[in-house]
């Protein structure tokens, strides 16, 4: 079984650092709490749909690049 949590936690390390972005901005972008994503991305909290849009939309990144592989 796939460890999802901790897939999608990577991807939104890897798109936030790439845009250049901190944690707190990108929560403050997707309307979540600062420590809800720092959970998000330890893989230690399993975010909604729509909370992955929300990121996802703030990266201004496709949905599915939150949960490739």
């Amino acid at each position: 079984m796939r460890d999802w949590p901790a897939i999608v936690g990577r991807n939104v390390r890897r798109l936030r650092q790439q845009k250049g972005l901190t944690q707190e901005q990108l929560a403050f972008e997707a309307k979540i709490d600062l420590t809800y994503m720092g959970g998000i991305e330890r893989g230690k909290r399993n975010p909604s749909l729509m909370v992955m849009a929300r990121i996802a939309q703030a990266l201004s990144a496709p949905l599915a690049k939150l949960i490739s592989e």
